[in-house]
């Protein structure tokens, strides 16, 4: 059985798409649909480059600059943000996969279609996201949608506030997709299932805490 991988079907019909995988013995448009969510979130973050989302430390000496060493800054902070989302990507869709693969019997293609769907509420996140931070100036850790706002109010160590900001709702949403999807793949039991998808996203969360701090430092010493 040929399965063709559609992240809308995923979307819309996720049961007999789940139930497709797992009889599949040949994947097509694994790379077609991989492909496709690159191009995405690189436009997204082109999108919230321009519209300035995140270049707080480049804005800062702005005062000193003339139009065009501005612009000239701009276009390297968007281009930084495609390289960013080019990572992000891959991050996301490889390093999760073979991280499962190695506790799970699941054929390593299937995991990737399980995080191609992931990567997909991710984007997604960002896109409800651009709204907040240009209307209300919110950073993604201070989302009304994650914990980094009532961590905020318990600490003012920033690696615990970025840490329980990467932590929301569609976070939550990945794990029980993530879940459902291996419960159905393989044969592993349930508590053993939530603990390597917990594992794994402790691990993405301090990951995310440690990338956002060495990008606030990464961009304020090219910037400055």
């Amino acid at each position: 059985m040929t399965y063709h991988v559609n992240i809308f079907k995923l979307f819309t019909d996720m049961e007999d798409n789940i139930f497709r995988i797992k009889k599949a013995e040949k994947i097509q448009g694994l790379w077609k649909t991989g492909l496709f969510l690159l191009l995405a979130a690189v436009i997204i973050y082109i999108w919230m480059g321009w519209l300035g989302i995140g270049s707080n430390l480049v804005s800062q000496g702005a005062p000193g600059l003339t139009p065009l060493e501005y612009n000239v800054h701009k276009l390297w902070f968007v281009v930084g943000r495609m390289i960013y989302a080019a990572i992000f990507w891959g991050f996301v869709l490889f390093v999760p996969a073979a991280m499962l693969g190695l506790v799970t019997d699941i054929p390593y293609q299937k995991l990737v279609i399980m995080q191609q769907l992931v990567f997909a509420i991710l984007l997604i996140e960002r896109l409800i996201w651009i709204p907040l931070a240009v209307y209300a100036g919110l950073d993604w850790y201070s989302s009304p949608f994650s914990l980094g706002i009532i961590a905020a109010y318990l600490t003012s160590k920033s690696w615990i506030v970025l840490f329980f900001g990467a932590i929301s709702i569609f976070q939550i949403w990945v794990m029980f997709l993530q879940v459902r999807f291996i419960r159905e793949l393989c044969s592993m039991s349930k508590p053993g299932i939530w603990a390597s998808v917990i594992f794994l996203h402790l691990f993405e969360w301090c990951f995310a805490a440690l990338i956002a701090s060495v990008d606030t430092l990464i961009i304020g010493g090219w910037f400055s």
